[in-house]
């Protein structure tokens, strides 16, 4: 039923389900068994975890019949990136207004943004896109546009749909080989993935999976309860009286290494051990932390041995060409 309400809601912009993919070598290593949800190999512009938020949100614009969509970002946002794609993709012009951190090279996200033919507005802080992003918006009306703003990394109620199909996606897969996980767990930035994950969880009623959220900046409390509105209000808009409580979010902390976006050792050490241990390929800022964390809890014995582990790959990879320079302060090369 479910997927059956979500999927009349949406516009394609990937091929669905994504794959699941066994870790062989950490699994056997770590004695426990993790899955890698492959939301990294999707389709659109080098894929992420936004595209699917950008399906229904992108649904939502073409019924409004707006015809230019503006959003707000990091220089190194996926979603800025994606939104730009899907826009192009859809026949809609795109406004960026992107904020620090990052020096604006051009590189990474921001050398896709200009590929993909976005209109690129620069904000001196996060606190003043959102006043410029609504600037813009007027301008655009006063010369008969329709434009249409979504929130920064796609949280939105409507965003959250998308991760609700993800957990239904990840329960049928994982049935389909006769196990469950007992843990699903990813990066958190804005909140929209776990929201949706916490809603997919609560509206099909599986009980025996714990959602993890590892904070790549926020704090717990912050993202708890930006979570649990965002999971309600999204439920909300669907017609279904469901409300979800802080205390029904399970978010770690204690992974931030500095706060958003900082780049430490600990966290390039992760995204080397992961790819040469895997050939999986993570960012710096997103889910290195949050593999890390992974891993950490399992040291910890937090995970127990055995058990069967779900690591949502969120994509990002276009970051990891945004930061060469502090990548390399941590990577040791032999010269021939």
């Amino acid at each position: 039923m479910l997927g059956r309400i979500l999927y009349k809601n949406r516009v394609k912009l990937t091929s669905l389900p994504t794959p699941l993919e066994y870790m062989n070598n950490l699994s056997r290593k770590h004695r426990v068994h993790i899955y890698v949800k492959r939301d990294d190999v999707m389709e659109l512009a080098l894929g992420g975890n936004k595209v699917r938020k950008l399906e229904f949100i992108f649904a939502d614009i073409l019924s409004k019949k707006a015809d230019v969509v503006i959003t707000k970002g990091a220089f190194h946002s996926n979603h800025v990136r994606l939104t730009a794609a899907a826009a192009a993709k859809l026949g809609l012009e795109t406004y960026l207004v992107l904020y620090p951190p990052i020096k604006p090279d051009i590189r990474g996200n921001l050398l896709l943004d200009i590929l993909l033919g976005a209109k690129i507005v620069e904000a001196p802080s996060r606190e003043e896109a959102d006043k410029i992003m609504e600037e813009i918006a007027l301008e655009l009306e006063k010369k008969g546009r329709k434009p249409y703003i979504i929130p920064g990394g796609g949280a939105s109620p409507i965003g959250v749909y998308g991760y609700a199909l993800a957990f239904l996606e990840i329960i049928e897969q994982m049935r389909s080989i006769g196990r469950l996980p007992k843990y699903i767990i990813h990066a958190s930035g804005t909140g929209a993935t776990q929201a949706g994950l916490v809603l997919g969880k609560k509206l099909l009623a599986v009980r025996d999976t714990e959602v993890i959220g590892i904070s790549v900046g926020s704090s717990s409390e912050q993202l708890k309860k930006k979570v649990s509105e965002l999971a309600t209000e999204s439920a909300y808009t669907l017609g279904l009286d469901v409300d979800i409580n802080p205390e029904e979010v399970v978010v770690r902390d204690n992974y931030v290494f500095g706060g958003y976006a900082s780049i430490t050792k600990q966290v390039v050490d992760t995204m080397k051990y992961i790819a040469s241990t895997e050939g999986l390929i993570l960012d710096p800022v997103y889910t290195a932390k949050a593999f890390y964390g992974l891993l950490d809890m399992i040291e910890k014995n937090e995970i127990e041995e055995e058990s069967v582990v779900v690591f949502i790959h969120t994509g990002g990879i276009p970051i990891t060409m945004q930061y060469p320079d502090e990548l390399l302060k941590y990577i040791e090369t032999k010269k021939n």
